[in-house]
């Protein structure tokens, strides 16, 4: 506890020491970013792990304490219902954290909604969803969208069918020579 902790009520005391914990967490995470899964998943069981069993304990008996209409016993419950999936990134180390990524990548469509409302028909819907994925994909893989797009459907016409994974975004490399720009 920090000098003054004290004078704060008991169950805000709580909050404060779970906070804490969750930003030591966060605190380990920052320091192994950009490291391998395998770095990544090492210090997660000799640092996190003890965190999060620390955490969980007393989040439990915190749970305990609280009646069942209680708005942070409610809270506390959606935690501990997802608590395997919150634990995960304890046992795989390509795991985040949090889906801070996802958000982000989910962000577009949020804000293109009402856009696509009328893509003209259910299949030209579905159609600029499998584009978007395509596109999304094409970013999270490091690659230029209209760059990847622009070389892939000048090439996909040629392209071996049985090779056709070496034009995905995490496979694919443009050709030497061939200078395509975004416009």
């Amino acid at each position: 506890m920090m000098p003054g902790d004290d004078v704060l009520p008991k169950p805000e005391v709580r909050r404060i020491e779970v906070f804490r914990r969750i930003d030591a967490l966060f605190d380990i995470e920052r320091a192994i970013n950009g490291k391998s899964s395998a770095e990544r998943l090492t210090v997660r069981q000799a640092q996190s792990a003890p965190l999060v069993t620390e955490l969980e304990a007393g989040t439990r008996e915190q749970r305990a304490k609280l009646s069942r209409h209680d708005p942070v016993a409610k809270a506390l419950d959606y935690m501990l219902t997802r608590w395997p999936a919150f634990t995960g990134f304890l046992s795989d180390g390509r795991i985040c954290l949090t889906n801070n990524a996802a958000e982000r990548a989910l962000r577009g469509i949020a804000l293109g909604r009402k856009a696509w409302l009328f893509c003209g028909s259910d299949r030209g819907g579905e159609r600029a969803a499998r584009m978007y994925s395509l596109i999304v994909t094409a970013k999270m893989n490091d690659v230029d969208p209209p760059a990847w797009l622009a070389d892939v459907l000048a090439r996909i016409a040629e392209h071996p069918a049985n090779k056709i994974d070496e034009l995905l975004p995490w496979n694919w490399c443009r050709p030497s020579g061939n200078l395509i720009q975004a416009a």
